[in-house]
């Protein structure tokens, strides 16, 4: 039998989120989600993050269309982060990477890119 849900931690209103490709598990990406981020992703089936900088809510994708379709949600064990299993549409990376690591400490760029950022974003 399933445990209950835990209560999540929220930090300054912000839980962690951590965005894991479902069939390769690639880590795509880190980002933020405040309540209404997290209880729009599960009502929609969309990864909804809240920007620090922008300070607004926003979904992945709403502006290049490269979407996350969520297939699973995970709690970590303190309940303050969460792992989006997902199925993602194009790039994760505003870069134009499919992963926002796509280098390592030293500056080697690791994945090709895919797309050229200012055709993604020609639009805004």
């Amino acid at each position: 039998m399933p445990e209950p849900l835990p209560t999540l931690t929220y930090t300054d209103g912000l839980i962690p989120v951590i965005v894991q490709d479902a069939a390769t598990k690639t880590v795509l990406m880190f980002a933020y989600a405040n309540e209404e981020a997290v209880s729009l992703t599960q009502s929609t089936g969309f990864a909804h993050y809240y920007s620090r900088s922008r300070n607004r809510l926003w979904k992945k994708g709403e502006e290049s269309g490269h979407l996350q379709k969520i297939i699973e949600i995970r709690v970590d064990c303190d309940a303050d982060c969460l792992l989006y299993l997902v199925e993602q549409t194009g790039c994760a990376c505003h870069e134009g990477y499919f992963s926002c690591f796509f280098r390592n400490i030293n500056g080697s760029i690791l994945l090709p890119k895919l797309k050229n950022p200012e055709q993604i974003y020609s639009q805004r």
